[in-house]
């Protein structure tokens, strides 16, 4: 007799601020979770946003790209951006930065901006 065996799927919210003047989180670990979505304060310098990675905590931090386009999301203040488009690219990575803007253009934010992430395993 085969038992069936059921996982829940957990989650879970952080933080991570983008500094006044930055436009840059902090290192971000998911920990083996993926990132389902970012719930974004309500004050917002407009961009969309942009993701960077590392191989190892304090590594070196590059942007994230998918067959040769960087991967981004359109974002706006006081929204919750779920992250599903971009889930299979980001799917891998363990230590992220989120960038306000693009590689080629960022945009620093005018004050700190605190996002709330939505991890889940």
């Amino acid at each position: 007799m085969t038992k069936a065996i059921h996982e829940v799927a957990t989650s879970k919210t952080i933080t991570a601020t983008i500094l006044s003047g930055a436009s840059t989180t902090e290192e971000i670990d998911l920990e083996g979770h993926q990132l389902a979505a970012i719930q974004m304060p309500s004050a917002w310098t407009a961009a969309g946003i942009s993701y960077l990675a590392a191989t190892e905590s304090g590594g070196t931090f590059q942007a994230v790209y998918n067959n040769g386009i960087e991967v981004t999301a359109t974002v706006a203040a006081s929204t919750c951006a779920v992250a599903a488009d971009n889930a299979l690219c980001l799917a891998p990575l363990r230590f992220i930065k989120i960038r306000s803007g693009t590689a080629g253009t960022p945009v620093n934010q005018t004050a700190d901006r605190t996002l709330t992430l939505i991890l889940k395993r």
